[in-house]
């Protein structure tokens, strides 16, 4: 029997006009995919130079601002410079406070490495403006009498590797360790902490002692009252028991009057108060 494929042709047919129609559409179809397949392209490229733009700027203005900073660093005198010019110059003002205070002890700077010596200033600090230092030249380290002369004896407290191992008996191990000590300690209160100091011999104390000496006023006070644990502990005679103790007995009834207080609630002996005198202040 023959199927009657009118009908679906009917159905499924397309006319001259309707297929050229339907050509023009799917041309419009692809030339839009077209269009949005490209155009994302074209933007993500400039967003990434506009980014690249961006990044330039921004790095431009960092070195800008690193150049900035190193331009505000001038030729200073340690020994005259106000509060005001210390903070200009990059100080915490922890740290400018503490140079002043060592000035009004009396403390003075020889020469541009002595900002190093100073308890309460970074290195990092002192590295950065040492380059910018410039003291006064002091006057000779001999002083003439008559048709003779005399040294002058070498401060402990004001002197850096470089001197002290001019000194009968010491080289660059021991005068490093002088240092330290000094550090650690905050100063020299007397010539004869030198015998404390690892390796120093007795026979080179003897060398020494009439050529050196202490100016126990630029000694750097620790506040036992406020000063952290961390610092206390630094203090070469208190052991960490005894840093412990301080601590507690400020946790539970406040602040301690002066060294004696110290004593009769047993956080110290008599004898390490002795030592303990001029390195703590009670404000």
């Amino acid at each position: 029997m023959e199927i009657n494929r009118e009908p679906i042709k009917n159905w499924f047919g397309f006319t001259r006009r309707e297929r050229r129609s339907a050509g023009i559409l799917l041309l419009i179809i692809v030339i839009v995919i077209s269009i949005r397949y490209f155009i994302p392209l074209k933007n993500t490229e400039i967003e990434e130079i506009t980014g690249m733009v961006s990044d330039s700027e921004n790095k431009y203005e960092a070195q800008s601002a690193e150049e900035s900073a190193e331009g505000k660093l001038f030729s200073f005198d340690p020994n005259n410079a106000s509060y005001d010019t210390l903070i200009k110059l990059g100080l915490a003002e922890k740290e400018a406070s503490t140079l002043i205070s060592y000035r009004n002890r009396g403390g003075k700077f020889r020469q541009p490495t002595d900002l190093k010596k100073i308890y309460g200033i970074e290195d990092s600090s002192a590295e950065k403006l040492i380059p910018f230092v410039e003291v006064k030249k002091e006057r000779s380290e001999k002083v003439s009498y008559g048709s003779f002369s005399k040294a002058v004896p070498l401060d402990l407290n004001n002197c850096d590797s470089a001197a002290l191992v001019r000194l009968p008996g010491i080289g660059p191990v021991l005068s490093s360790r002088i240092i330290k000590y000094r550090h650690l300690l905050g100063g020299f209160v007397r010539i004869d902490q030198l015998k404390e100091i690892y390796g120093l011999p007795v026979e080179t104390f003897d060398l020494i002692k009439g050529k050196v000496y202490a100016d126990s006023s630029v000694i750097f006070r620790i506040k036992i009252n406020s000063t952290g644990y961390r610092e206390i502990s630094r203090i070469p005679y208190l052991e960490k028991y005894e840093v412990s103790a301080i601590m507690k007995y400020r946790e539970l009834k406040g602040n301690l009057s002066g060294i004696s207080d110290m004593v009769d609630n047993k956080l110290i002996t008599q004898e390490k108060a002795e030592k303990l005198r001029l390195y703590v202040s009670f404000e």
